[in-house]
């Protein structure tokens, strides 16, 4: 893959291929392309050059909201008007899950963080780690290709 800015090049001739199951990091210095690869996989940039696929499925002209990708924030992006319960519902609201199914997939996920007892604060009653894994949650939650 290679996507330039005007005459910077961004990513030059980046190619990896992740398992089902594995666990990756993109490791470098600033500047290096790192957010840039992820914003093309996400589909939030455009690559120039190359194909992405997820799964067996070319998704480099697809809209983000349709490659079933989730990211988690650095500033992590928690609703801060809403319960730790409500932050981790969203996504599966926003996609008009049944309440049910929602509820179980909360209750995994918060079982899974060991943030169970957090379900009723707010983000601002959190400690930077405890808000750290409810925005790991939320992204978790949807059960996502990448």
């Amino acid at each position: 893959m290679r996507k330039k800015f005007d005459k910077t090049v961004a990513v030059d001739n980046v190619s990896f291929e992740v398992k089902d199951g594995e666990f990756v990091i993109l490791l470098g210095p600033s500047g290096c392309g790192k957010t840039t690869t992820l914003r093309c996989i996400a589909g939030l940039e455009t690559p120039d050059e190359g194909e992405i696929y997820i799964g067996d499925k070319l998704v480099k002209d697809l809209p983000p909201k349709d490659r079933d990708v989730t990211m988690v924030f650095q500033s992590y992006a928690l609703y801060p008007h809403m319960s730790v319960y409500d932050n981790l519902a969203f996504p599966l609201k926003m996609r008009k899950y049944p309440k049910d199914e929602i509820d179980k997939r909360v209750r995994e996920v918060d079982r899974l963080l060991r943030i169970e007892d957090l379900l009723d604060r707010r983000p601002r009653q959190l400690s930077g780690g405890q808000q750290q894994r409810v925005a790991l949650g939320r992204a978790l939650v949807r059960n996502p290709q990448v």
